[in-house]
């Protein structure tokens, strides 16, 4: 960030937060998204072409969609309006078309900022389509959340798509530095105007690379941290943050992991390994804890369904209907009651039999065929439509399992001519996947008994 005047201006200085102190002015003072702002790079094109065109930001919190909203704004000499679809509706969009058209009056373009635009429904997002489509205004939208699905199709095919990625661990330890030098400027602006002279407290690496780790990709979630932390260090009068000064500032927050560090999938390691273990307590533990260390329960909600499909598997397939109704039951319901739904599938997913057969089976066929060559289909297992498939052999001498003895077609062979039965899929002999045993092996003697038949 470069450091211009009004970063370090004595007057606002004292009294302007710091995130707003730290708000890049230029594209070059933008952490992060070289892959879009490098040089030559397409949203650096876009903004040096002087042809605005509608676009969507998608990528997680903090990462400067709102910015490069405004800097575009800037660039252009253009009205910015902003929608929350959080908290908008019709009539915010009505207000905004009505201040776009007051702008293009008096020959000023109009760039719409809608922050979360997949909280729109379908008829608040085709509501912009006239306006973008006869240029009363620039449509940027901002979206954490996929926009091939939550993003109705005519407008997302009048919008260029811009994926914004989080902010590396060395992109957040540069803003950690430009942070804590707006701090000291605003702490001089303080003493300048009768305050107590002070400085930033030193912050040794440990505690350095624990904020960054902890910020998981997001520059607002560090600017407030540092906010947080300076000011309690202060409070104590301490010349030096450390790992232990850090947890004691920010609480329950440090003591929570990182989102993308080797604490937090630790313990989802931990918490996977008890469902797999069938300990119901510690299940219990290790998803408390995840969730009491700031864990997005949706994540965890995926989780628990992985588990009923990789460690439970037909041993006992209610374990899949529980965990995927305990994650829409969340979706319904929220937090903290849906968390309960999550916490009993726990519960029933760690107590249920426990079988890795068909995780073991799909695995085994998926590496097979990877390393196999492209057999033919069977003819007799090909569909015939035409009479000249039919003149082919396509679908004779089929065996029709329905009419059977048994409803079982004894004898017949559904692999490609040549490739031996592979017996990818060997049941255990828990839960229901012991009586799928049993029927597997009753199958295997009637077709044993009609080859020798035969």
């Amino acid at each position: 960030m470069s450091e211009s005047g009004s970063l370090f201006d004595s007057s606002t200085a004292a009294h302007t937060p710091l995130a707003e102190r730290l708000r890049p002015k230029t594209l070059d003072d933008v952490v992060g998204q070289r892959h879009l702002l490098g040089p030559g790079k397409p949203l650096r094109v876009a903004f040096e072409s002087g042809r605005p065109h509608s676009m969507i930001f998608w990528g997680p919190p903090g990462v400067g969609k709102t910015t490069l909203a405004r800097l575009m704004a800037d660039a252009f000499d253009a009205r910015f309006i902003a929608i929350s679809a959080v908290l908008g509706g019709v009539k915010d969009i009505r207000e905004a078309v009505a201040a776009a058209q007051a702008a293009q009056g008096v020959g000023r373009r109009t760039i719409l900022f809608v922050d979360e635009v997949h909280r729109f429904n379908k008829a608040q997002q085709d509501a912009f389509l006239p306006y973008v489509e006869n240029g009363l205004f620039t449509f940027i939208g901002a979206t954490t959340e996929n926009p091939s699905f939550e993003v109705n199709s005519a407008l997302l095919s009048r919008a260029r798509v811009y994926v914004l990625e989080p902010l590396s661990v060395e992109d957040l330890l540069g803003l950690f530095d430009r942070a804590l030098e707006a701090f000291d400027a605003g702490l001089a602006a303080r003493a300048g105007s009768g305050g107590i002279a002070s400085h930033v407290p030193r912050f040794d690496e440990d505690a350095r690379g624990r904020l960054a780790a902890w910020a998981d990709g997001d520059a607002r979630r560090l600017i407030n941290a540092v906010e947080i932390v300076v000011e309690a260090a202060l409070g104590a009068h301490r010349d030096l943050v450390d790992a232990a000064a850090l947890e004691a500032a920010l609480s329950q927050n440090m003591r929570r992991f990182d989102k993308g560090g080797e604490a937090f999938y630790d313990q989802i390691s931990a918490l996977h390994k008890s469902v797999r273990g069938s300990d119901p307590d510690a299940s219990l533990y290790w998803f408390s804890r995840m969730l009491d260390g700031g864990a997005d329960p949706r994540y965890l909600a995926r989780r628990i369904v992985r588990m009923a499909w990789e460690d439970i598997g037909l041993a006992d397939p209610r374990a899949m209907q529980i965990a995927n109704d305990a994650a829409s039951t969340y979706e319904r319901l929220g937090s903290p009651e849906g968390e309960l739904a999550l916490a009993q599938a726990v519960i029933y997913l760690a107590v249920a039999a426990k079988s890795n057969a068909g995780y073991k089976a799909y695995s085994a066929a998926r590496a097979f065929v990877r390393q196999d060559a492209s057999r033919e289909v069977p003819l007799h297992l090909r569909n015939a439509p035409t009479a000249l498939m039919k003149d082919l052999g396509y679908g004779h001498a089929y065996r029709y399992a329905h009419d059977e003895p048994q409803g079982y077609a004894a004898g017949e062979t559904y692999l490609p001519d040549g490739m031996a039965r592979p017996g990818w899929y060997r049941p255990v002999a828990r839960g229901l996947e012991a009586r799928i045993a049993e029927r597997l092996a009753f199958l295997r003697e009637l077709d044993e008994a009609a080859r020798k038949g035969k």
